[in-house]
């Protein structure tokens, strides 16, 4: 069901031409991802799909709208080249990925390279009794902090385009800014 409302999501993204719709139905597109996450057990990766998908990316674009207007413009020829380049990377990604192994086996390597290091000994090398917790903070620490930085970041950056939106005050004369 999310996968079809994922799907129906990025046709109407394709074919809207007010941006506002578009800015909006991409956030629904990442609420929709962040749901299927959720559902493939990868709560984390769905906590910063809804925080920096959803949340700081829609406040960006509406930034964005506010200084650029609602509506795109046409355009004057059919853009082959554009469509051309993207089903070419389109179809060597597909190619690439065909001797992966499947989805959810249990015998994939990815379930056997440190799944198991992980489980058994997390607790005797770093003592901290969540697995989870140990592997986001002491294993992939860095990695942490650096999602970490990009949300503040893009946090910093919405309250910078916000300020100075509410910071500006009209003419008196009607044109432009007054300050």
């Amino acid at each position: 069901m999310l996968l079809t409302l994922l799907a129906a999501a990025g046709l109407a993204l394709l074919r809207g031409r007010n941006l506002f719709a578009v800015v909006m139905l991409a956030g629904i597109y990442s609420l929709l991802s962040a749901g299927l996450f959720t559902v493939m057990d990868a709560v984390d990766v769905a906590f910063t799909e809804a925080a920096v998908g959803a949340g700081i990316s829609t406040v960006l674009f509406l930034g964005a709208l506010a200084l650029c207007g609602h509506h795109e413009n046409k355009p004057g020829h059919t853009p082959l080249l554009p469509l051309f380049v993207v089903l070419v990377t389109g179809g060597l990604l597909v190619w690439g990925t065909m001797d992966m192994p499947g989805f959810g086996d249990p015998a994939n390597p990815v379930h056997h390279h440190v799944a198991d290091h992980y489980i058994e000994e997390s607790y005797h090398e770093i003592e901290i009794p969540n697995v989870v917790t140990s592997v986001l903070a002491s294993y992939r620490g860095y990695d942490t902090m650096g999602e970490t930085t990009v949300v503040f970041a893009a946090a910093v950056g919405v309250m910078i385009l916000l300020a100075g939106r509410l910071g500006r005050k009209p003419r008196p004369d009607g044109k432009g800014d007054g300050t």
